[in-house]
């Protein structure tokens, strides 16, 4: 007998891991759905939760909490990330299993599950109320490959070789692979999460990548082979890209405060493509001796730059460098970042290749400096300097810091030559592109309609 068409909107639960670079991309994949007509339900901890209080702006996206075990503080308040991992991934589905008890009987139950592929146990929580389910990956596509490959064992660990070849990606040293392959035994907890996150993929019933088709066409149909696989970004407030949903301007969730102001006012003083942007995102920590080194490198390069210094990290800063600098600089704790990529001063971005920044400034079309530090951070890098050709590297000396004459030479390159010329004629390219991919009729518009049809059918 043939399954009764659905009269109501889907009603769609969407769990990111509780990391700000993981809650974004999902929640404006969430902001596409209801523009789709789908009713969402954001799902996070109650630790996080607590900490963005009054930092949140969702319109019609509900919320709803689980528990990681560490509500008063999260993985800041954690021993170890392992013993985080082993509290949340106890306590985590039972919380999770009591949320989707308490809405499967309610008069709007949930028609699907969309869930952060590190929070696997999500599968066998959702299948139980025999809900449907999608794994969504927050990085690039020709990561998820290597660390599928490593998952299934099919790369040798500790790795042999030095050159890697995998179907769909570029010929690869050893040293371009994530950090935790490369580095093995590195973190094991980020291994774990990062590796077993594929241990349901090949059972969901779909599979959304936060890439266009368009920026890693082999590796996604080498993917689509294997998993029920669409890709559906970038993930990035639609007033930057397509423009289609009034006033996205910027993710609605943020666990600093940005100094939104008093960036914009500061750089429209400045002359268009003047300004380097420098931030290493909302988790990673450099050390001392790097923090002067990026100081000297930008005060000697003689530019205007913006650089965002959690207020955690500004220690390290040296006070010498401080005084004489500012008059060129402006040093802040965070700052609404796409804004200020966007504003037309800004002429490159000093970057930890981060997936979200990579996308962030594909989509705005600013050329980057590469100075990635973990994780699947330093194959971005290599897909941004020689496949995409958008950015230069930074490259390391022996003690593993970029010196200030590398970081001098890296931002006169791209702001001054014509090899920074090409650089950002390239970058456009990839704007216009990432636009047409989430634009009506685009690869991953079109991906988004035929999910949501395929859910209300479902």
């Amino acid at each position: 007998m043939e399954k009764p068409r659905k009269n109501h909107k889907p009603h769609i639960l969407v769990l990111p891991y509780p990391l700000q670079g993981h809650i974004n991309p999902m929640l404006q994949f969430s902001k596409r759905l209801i523009q789709n007509g789908v009713k969402v339900t954001l799902v996070n901890t109650i630790s996080i939760w607590n900490k963005i209080n009054n930092n949140i702006d969702l319109n019609s996206i509900e919320i709803e909490s689980i528990s990681d075990g560490y509500d008063n503080g999260g993985l800041s308040s954690a021993e170890s990330m392992e013993s985080y991992k082993d509290k949340f991934w106890k306590v985590g589905p039972k919380t999770l299993s009591e949320l989707l008890d308490k809405l499967q009987s309610s008069n709007k139950p949930v028609d699907c599950v969309v869930y952060d592929a590190f929070l696997h146990w999500t599968f066998d929580v959702s299948k139980s109320f025999g809900i449907p389910v999608a794994v969504f990956l927050t990085q690039a596509c020709s990561v998820n490959t290597i660390n599928f490959h490593a998952f299934k064992r099919w790369l040798d660990l500790p790795l042999l070789e030095t050159e890697i070849v995998l179907p769909g990606l570029p010929k690869l040293e050893a040293s371009d692979l994530p950090s935790f392959l490369y580095q093995y035994g590195t973190y094991p907890g980020y291994f774990d999460i990062l590796t077993n996150q594929f241990s349901k993929v090949d059972q969901a019933d779909w599979v959304l990548v936060n890439t266009f088709y368009e920026l890693e066409p082999e590796v996604v149909d080498w993917l689509m082979k294997k998993w029920r696989l669409k890709t559906i970004g970038p993930c990035v407030p639609s007033m930057f890209l397509d423009k289609r949903i009034q006033n996205d301007r910027d993710y609605g969730i943020s666990t600093f405060g940005p100094n939104s102001e008093a960036c914009i006012r500061w750089l429209d003083n400045k002359p268009k493509s003047s300004v380097v942007y420098v931030s290493f995102g909302s988790l990673a920590g450099l050390s001392e001796d790097q923090t002067n080194e990026i100081a000297y490198g930008l005060r000697n390069a003689e530019m205007y730059f913006i650089w965002v210094i959690r207020d955690s990290e500004k220690n390290k800063l040296s006070k010498e460098f401080l005084e004489p600098s500012l008059e060129k600089g402006l040093i802040v704790n965070w700052c609404p970042q796409l804004q200020v990529l966007q504003h037309e001063a800004v002429g490159c971005f000093v970057t930890h290749c981060g997936w979200n920044s990579t996308l962030e400034a594909l989509s705005v079309g600013v050329p980057v400096i590469a100075m990635p530090l973990w994780t699947d951070q330093i194959t971005n890098a290599k897909l941004i300097v020689d496949v995409w050709k958008i950015g230069v590297r930074a490259v390391k000396d022996v003690k593993e810091i970029v010196r200030r004459e590398v970081i001098e030479d890296c931002v006169k390159k791209i702001m001054e030559t014509e090899k920074g010329n090409e650089m950002k004629k390239n970058v456009m390219k990839w704007k216009n592109l990432a636009k047409i991919s989430v634009d009506e009729s685009g690869s991953s518009d079109k991906n988004i309609i035929e999910f949501v049809n395929e859910v209300t059918l479902y």
